[in-house]
């Protein structure tokens, strides 16, 4: 399998998981000697590391007064490249992104639900499923047990159309000691630090760990990203008294996030909804001690060989939570039985094999009407 011309339309360019996703797709679809184009909707990030060969379709969010002309400017970029199959991510990724590249003439579009369900707007998800049902999109790809139920539950004719891929990632070890990686990153030594990278927003509930420092002065917490959230957590900082404890980093490329792993004792994963977690995913491969809040999904992914690879709590739960990050940050043998399990994450979400199955569906070969397709998990 060669030669295709294959587009990624997503809606902003930042550097979030999804963006992750198609840039470890379209680096590993190139090299397999697939031509291979990123397309973004508008900029979200001015940190951005855009793939080789983007396109940024607006520099700011379109207007409702200019979203003719932005479907006008899509519909051209989709048509000068002309694509032999177009993969879209994110909600209106897919909503807006399928339909223009059916109109310009695209054979194979493939829709992939990367969102959370309860964080998509009602006419969102209304408009999805009507897309599907009707043959807009030809395959819809999720990629945990968990979106399979939820959009299992859809009418046959999009249910036919949904691809299980696990998703794979790119390893976040860091060869640099923690000590090291503290000092490049201006964070303190000797002190108990956590740490979460996320997109700033209220769901991922990084607050509930701001409330837990207020009462253990002895510990820091660092965050990595970037988002609409982030006024509130400062100002919430400020509000408890604990802002020479929490420090905001801004957002990092998908290369350094290994550097700010280095940097952490435990990983705090407080989100109230997800559809697969790579933040925490990541975090636990690379060795770093990771507390989840106790999510379906979560508990699924986070889950190797049999055994669970973090420690999963109800963080509205303000006591529980701290002592289950205490646990890990005292219990060295339970920090040590979490860690030696971060291997068998990589076996599990192996980065080949979501390469394979994405490769597959740009040519087409496995579109035949009512087969569902769904790759194994373990």
């Amino acid at each position: 399998m060669s030669g295709q011309r294959i587009l990624f339309i997503q809606t902003q360019a930042e550097n979030a998981g999804a963006q992750e996703v198609s840039r470890l797709l379209g680096e590993h679809l190139t090299n397999r000697g697939h031509t291979v184009q990123h397309l973004f909707f508008y900029k979200k990030s001015e940190d951005f590391s855009a793939p080789p060969d983007t396109v940024i379709v607006r520099q700011t969010r379109p207007s409702k007064w200019r979203f003719f002309s932005f479907l006008g400017a899509l519909y051209k970029a989709i048509r000068d490249f002309k694509p032999d199959c177009v993969f879209c991510f994110q909600h209106f990724g897919n909503v807006i992104g399928a339909p223009v590249a059916r109109l310009a003439g695209c054979p194979v579009i493939v829709a992939n639900q990367v969102t959370a369900p309860s964080l998509i707007n009602p006419v969102v998800a209304f408009l999805d499923k009507g897309l599907g049902i009707v043959g807009i999109y030809d395959r819809v790809t999720v990629n945990s047990n968990f979106l399979l139920d939820t959009y299992g539950r859809y009418p046959n004719r999009y249910v036919s159309r949904l691809d299980l891929i696990p998703q794979g990632f790119e390893t976040k070890d860091w060869a640099m000691d923690k000590t090291s990686a503290r000092e490049e990153l201006g964070l303190p030594n000797d002190v108990p630090l956590l740490g979460v990278s996320a997109r700033l927003n209220p769901a991922k509930q990084i607050d509930r760990v701001l409330a837990i420092l207020a009462k253990r002065p002895e510990w820091h917490f660092a965050i990595a990203g970037q988002g609409p959230d982030f006024e509130r957590l400062q100002n919430e900082a400020v509000k408890l008294g604990i802002t020479n404890r929490v420090h905001f980093l801004g957002e990092f490329a998908p290369s350094q996030i290994g550097k700010f792993l280095a940097c952490l004792d435990v990983f705090t994963f407080p989100s109230a909804a997800e559809s697969f977690g790579l933040a925490a995913i990541e975090a636990a491969q690379a060795g770093i001690p990771v507390v989840a809040n106790d999510l379906p999904v979560l508990r699924e992914v986070l889950h190797a060989n049999g055994k669970p690879c973090a420690l999963f709590v109800d963080v509205m739960d303000a006591e529980a939570f701290a002592n289950a990050i205490a646990t890990m940050l005292n219990d060295l043998e339970v920090a040590q039985t979490f860690r030696d399990r971060s291997g068998d994450l990589k076996e599990r979400y192996s980065l080949n094999a979501m390469v394979d199955a994405y490769e597959t569906l740009a040519t087409g070969k496995n579109l035949s009407a009512g087969k569902q397709q769904v790759m194994a998990v373990s």
